[in-house]
Protein backbone atom coordinates (compact mmCIF):
# COMPACT_ATOMS: atom_id res chain seq x y z
CA UNK A 1 0.00 0.00 0.00
CA UNK A 2 1.28 3.45 -0.88
CA UNK A 3 1.41 5.78 2.11
CA UNK A 4 2.35 9.42 2.50
CA UNK A 5 3.67 11.42 5.42
CA UNK A 6 0.10 12.53 6.25
CA UNK A 7 -1.46 9.05 6.25
CA UNK A 8 -3.30 8.39 9.52
CA UNK A 9 -2.28 5.20 11.28
CA UNK A 10 -4.83 2.39 10.79
CA UNK A 11 -4.52 1.45 14.49
CA UNK A 12 -6.93 4.23 15.44
CA UNK A 13 -4.52 6.26 17.56
CA UNK A 14 -5.23 9.39 15.53
CA UNK A 15 -1.50 9.83 14.89
CA UNK A 16 0.28 9.92 11.56
CA UNK A 17 1.48 6.45 10.54
CA UNK A 18 5.17 7.37 10.39
CA UNK A 19 5.04 8.62 14.02
CA UNK A 20 2.97 5.70 15.29
CA UNK A 21 3.02 2.09 14.12
CA UNK A 22 5.30 2.98 11.24
CA UNK A 23 8.14 3.26 13.75
CA UNK A 24 7.59 -0.36 14.82
CA UNK A 25 7.22 -1.48 11.20
CA UNK A 26 10.68 0.01 10.60
CA UNK A 27 12.28 -1.96 13.46
CA UNK A 28 11.65 -0.10 16.72
CA UNK A 29 10.66 -2.41 19.59
CA UNK A 30 7.12 -2.21 20.97
CA UNK A 31 7.02 -0.87 24.51
CA UNK A 32 3.98 -2.93 25.49
CA UNK A 33 1.72 -5.73 24.26
CA UNK A 34 -0.90 -3.12 23.32
CA UNK A 35 1.60 -1.19 21.20
CA UNK A 36 2.54 -4.43 19.44
CA UNK A 37 -1.14 -5.34 18.89
CA UNK A 38 -1.82 -1.92 17.38
CA UNK A 39 1.18 -2.28 15.07
CA UNK A 40 0.07 -5.77 14.02
CA UNK A 41 -3.44 -4.50 13.20
CA UNK A 42 -1.89 -1.72 11.13
CA UNK A 43 0.33 -4.31 9.40
CA UNK A 44 -2.72 -6.43 8.53
CA UNK A 45 -4.46 -3.30 7.18
CA UNK A 46 -1.39 -2.35 5.12
CA UNK A 47 -0.47 -5.87 3.97
CA UNK A 48 2.92 -5.98 5.73
CA UNK A 49 3.37 -9.75 5.88
CA UNK A 50 7.10 -9.62 6.73
CA UNK A 51 6.38 -7.52 9.82
CA UNK A 52 3.57 -9.84 10.90
CA UNK A 53 5.89 -12.85 10.65
CA UNK A 54 8.67 -10.99 12.52
CA UNK A 55 6.31 -10.00 15.35
CA UNK A 56 5.01 -13.57 15.82
CA UNK A 57 6.66 -15.98 18.27
CA UNK A 58 8.64 -18.58 16.25
CA UNK A 59 7.03 -21.50 18.16
CA UNK A 60 3.49 -20.52 17.13
CA UNK A 61 4.08 -18.68 13.84
CA UNK A 62 2.32 -20.41 10.92
CA UNK A 63 4.35 -21.42 7.87
CA UNK A 64 1.99 -19.37 5.67
CA UNK A 65 -0.18 -16.48 6.80
CA UNK A 66 -2.78 -17.13 4.12
CA UNK A 67 -4.20 -13.60 4.28
CA UNK A 68 -7.21 -12.77 2.18
CA UNK A 69 -6.47 -9.92 -0.24
CA UNK A 70 -10.21 -9.19 -0.26
CA UNK A 71 -10.32 -8.38 3.48
CA UNK A 72 -10.06 -4.71 4.43
CA UNK A 73 -9.39 -4.04 8.10
CA UNK A 74 -11.34 -0.94 9.09
CA UNK A 75 -11.30 -0.36 12.84
CA UNK A 76 -9.49 -1.50 15.97
CA UNK A 77 -10.92 -1.19 19.48
CA UNK A 78 -8.75 -2.16 22.46
CA UNK A 79 -11.01 -3.51 25.20
CA UNK A 80 -8.36 -4.49 27.78
CA UNK A 81 -4.60 -4.94 27.96
CA UNK A 82 -1.87 -5.53 30.48
CA UNK A 83 1.36 -7.26 31.30
CA UNK A 84 2.94 -9.14 34.17
CA UNK A 85 6.66 -9.63 33.85
CA UNK A 86 7.42 -11.17 30.47
CA UNK A 87 3.79 -12.07 29.68
CA UNK A 88 1.03 -9.81 28.40
CA UNK A 89 -2.43 -9.80 26.90
CA UNK A 90 -4.67 -7.65 24.77
CA UNK A 91 -8.38 -8.09 24.30
CA UNK A 92 -9.55 -6.33 21.15
CA UNK A 93 -12.29 -6.02 18.57
CA UNK A 94 -11.31 -5.56 14.91
CA UNK A 95 -13.92 -4.64 12.30
CA UNK A 96 -13.41 -5.70 8.71
CA UNK A 97 -15.14 -5.71 5.32
CA UNK A 98 -14.86 -8.43 2.67
CA UNK A 99 -15.92 -8.44 -0.95
CA UNK A 100 -16.38 -5.72 -3.54
CA UNK A 101 -17.84 -2.34 -2.56
CA UNK A 102 -21.61 -2.39 -2.75
CA UNK A 103 -21.66 -6.13 -2.06
CA UNK A 104 -19.26 -6.23 0.84
CA UNK A 105 -19.89 -8.26 3.96
CA UNK A 106 -18.93 -6.87 7.35
CA UNK A 107 -17.55 -8.77 10.30
CA UNK A 108 -15.94 -8.40 13.69
CA UNK A 109 -13.00 -10.41 15.02
CA UNK A 110 -12.84 -10.43 18.82
CA UNK A 111 -9.74 -11.93 20.36
CA UNK A 112 -7.90 -12.17 23.63
CA UNK A 113 -4.29 -12.34 22.48
CA UNK A 114 -1.27 -13.51 24.48
CA UNK A 115 2.14 -11.91 24.13
CA UNK A 116 5.53 -12.80 25.56
CA UNK A 117 8.97 -11.26 25.58
CA UNK A 118 11.24 -13.23 23.28
CA UNK A 119 14.88 -12.25 22.83
CA UNK A 120 14.21 -8.90 24.48
CA UNK A 121 11.14 -7.85 22.52
CA UNK A 122 7.38 -8.38 22.70
CA UNK A 123 5.96 -10.93 20.23
CA UNK A 124 2.49 -12.31 19.59
CA UNK A 125 2.11 -15.86 20.94
CA UNK A 126 -1.51 -16.87 20.29
CA UNK A 127 -5.10 -15.93 20.95
CA UNK A 128 -8.65 -17.07 21.42
CA UNK A 129 -10.67 -15.60 18.55
CA UNK A 130 -14.33 -15.36 17.67
CA UNK A 131 -15.72 -13.95 14.42
CA UNK A 132 -19.24 -12.62 14.03
CA UNK A 133 -21.03 -10.99 11.10
CA UNK A 134 -22.43 -7.46 11.06
CA UNK A 135 -25.38 -6.29 9.01
CA UNK A 136 -25.30 -2.51 9.20
CA UNK A 137 -28.43 -0.69 8.06
CA UNK A 138 -28.17 2.30 5.75
CA UNK A 139 -28.90 4.77 8.58
CA UNK A 140 -26.81 2.99 11.24
CA UNK A 141 -23.45 4.40 12.30
CA UNK A 142 -20.74 3.15 9.93
CA UNK A 143 -18.86 0.14 11.37
CA UNK A 144 -15.56 1.76 10.35
CA UNK A 145 -15.89 4.16 13.28
CA UNK A 146 -16.17 7.38 11.27
CA UNK A 147 -19.29 8.52 13.22
CA UNK A 148 -21.09 9.01 9.89
CA UNK A 149 -24.13 7.10 8.69
CA UNK A 150 -23.27 3.87 6.88
CA UNK A 151 -24.97 5.09 3.64
CA UNK A 152 -22.76 8.22 3.66
CA UNK A 153 -19.53 6.39 4.38
CA UNK A 154 -18.61 2.79 3.50
CA UNK A 155 -21.91 1.55 1.97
Amino acid sequence: MNTTSSTRCPCGSGLVLEHCCGLLHQGENAGSPEALMRSRFAAFALGLEDYLRHSWHPDSRPAQLGGDDDTRWKRLEILDSGETGDQGWVQFRATFAEGPPGRQRWGVLEERSRFVRHQGRWVYLDGEARVSRLKPGRNDPCPCGSARKFKQCCA
